[in-house]
């Protein structure tokens, strides 16, 4: 599958927005693990953004941050967006008011419990009726999105925004689902080359080694969430080098993507 990519967004401990990830993956500055600052949508309307909870603000998050630097309206985007958890607060909630006499549960979690609740939202801020699909494929969920998107752009020729994001769950489950770090990360894929893309990618299975990172403090942040699994591309196209990443996906399937930088 040969796509374009025509915009980022990152927001991971120590890495937010595209600039300022590309600084620290080049080596240019060093990595400091801050955690990321709340976001409050711009797209939503004020009662939405009320409603909105971490995990979709993390998402509105990187999805802007690549809307911006695009110049396209997102009316006129198809989106995917990928997570392996949704949202683990709200199920811990719900969870919890269940085991509890009266069983009450908030009229708001119920409307947030959905995996879809993020897309939900943004089609609602975007007005867009194009096609949108949510997908969940565990640690694997961002080359699973990649592929699901990818799809999307080839077959029906539109620019497809990807949105792989996930939060940190409370304990008990923290326990179970040991992700450590929320993260988020969007990439804007056009079929067509234009004078925002940034590179072509090629994109194909592989029995391949999954690439690392050099360093290796951003190779454990690498393990640490869903979207940081997409830390060794951005490396990549950081460095301004054409080259190939192989990324892991669902079980011990592996995906290459080869990069030429436009």
């Amino acid at each position: 599958m040969s796509l374009y990519l025509d915009a980022i967004g990152v927001a991971m401990p120590g890495l937010d927005g595209w600039p300022a990830t590309g600084a620290v993956l080049r080596g240019e500055t060093p990595w400091i693990a801050a955690p990321l600052p709340p976001h409050a949508p711009d797209l939503l309307p004020p009662n939405e953004r009320r409603r909105a909870t971490a995990a979709v603000r993390l998402a509105f998050k990187v999805a802007e941050q690549a809307m911006t630097t695009s110049g396209l309206s997102p009316s006129a985007i198809a989106s995917v967006f990928a997570s392996s958890d949704a949202d683990t607060d709200v199920i811990h909630r719900i969870c919890t008011a269940l085991v509890r006499d009266g069983r009450a549960v908030s009229p708001t979690d119920f409307h947030n419990s959905v995996h879809n609740a993020a897309p939900g939202y943004w089609s609602i801020a975007t007005r867009s009726t194009l096609p949108s699909v949510s997908l969940s494929a565990w640690d694997g969920v961002f080359a699973a999105g990649l592929v699901e998107a990818a799809g999307l752009v080839i077959v029906e020729q539109l620019p497809v925004l990807l949105v792989c994001y996930d939060t940190t769950a409370p304990e008990p489950l923290l326990a179970t689902r040991g992700l450590a770090t929320a993260s988020g990360v969007a990439l804007l894929l056009s079929p067509t080359r234009s004078a925002a893309s940034i590179a072509r990618l090629v994109i194909a299975a592989t029995d391949e080694a999954e690439t690392r990172i050099d360093d290796e403090q951003l190779d454990a942040l690498r393990l640490d969430g869903t979207a940081t699994r997409a830390l060794p591309l951005l490396q990549k196209l950081a460095s301004g080098e054409p080259g190939r990443v192989v990324i892991t996906a669902t079980g011990s399937r592996r995906i290459a993507i080869d990069l030429e930088l436009c």
